[in-house]
């Protein structure tokens, strides 16, 4: 029998346990990518850089798909699943969508987090001056706009917007 093929995966972790479970997962010689970033938090009394998860519940491992390995993964304190494909099955993440994040965080780049948008989508927006209107996504030339319809003239309207405003209805 030939090797398995080497894999990213995500897994859900416990609710702001996702350095535990990273920290516990490489000690375990496992490897492991927690996409991290950097925030200037303030309290009354002082400020601090902190550092929060991109993506809070999740992280990756990237290894072979064998039983015993991946079971090793949901022992560990912390982990609750695999993410899986209809089938049951815990789903590879194309490494292609892995290698970019990697090397930004890396290098220290601005990373943020993004809405997963998709046109046709009906989002509301989030804070601003247009907070809590509805409507449709629609993208042009690079640039996310919001359609606001008025069904009984039949007629719509585009709104340009920055994506952090928007949130899925």
């Amino acid at each position: 029998m030939g090797e398995l093929a080497v894999n990213w995966y995500c897994i859900y972790v416990k609710s702001r346990h996702e350095f535990k479970v990273f920290e516990r997962l490489t000690k375990a010689g496992i490897e492991a990518f927690l996409p991290a970033v950097e925030r200037l938090r303030r309290w009354k009394d002082r400020k601090k850089l902190v550092k929060f998860p991109l993506f809070p519940g999740y992280l990756f491992v990237c290894m072979e798909k064998s039983y015993e390995l991946m079971l090793r993964v949901l022992k560990t304190p912390g982990v609750v699943s695999f993410i899986k494909n209809p089938n049951g099955e815990p789903e590879p993440v194309p490494e292609d969508q892995i290698v970019p994040l990697k090397k930004a965080i890396e290098n220290n780049k601005e990373v943020d987090p993004y809405p997963y948008l998709k046109e046709g989508q009906e989002i509301k927006i989030k804070r601003g001056p247009l907070a809590g209107v509805k409507g449709i996504l629609k993208k042009k030339e690079k640039q996310h706009y919001l359609i606001v319809s008025i069904h009984i003239l039949q007629r719509s309207a585009s709104i340009r917007l920055d994506a952090s405003e928007v949130e899925l209805v």
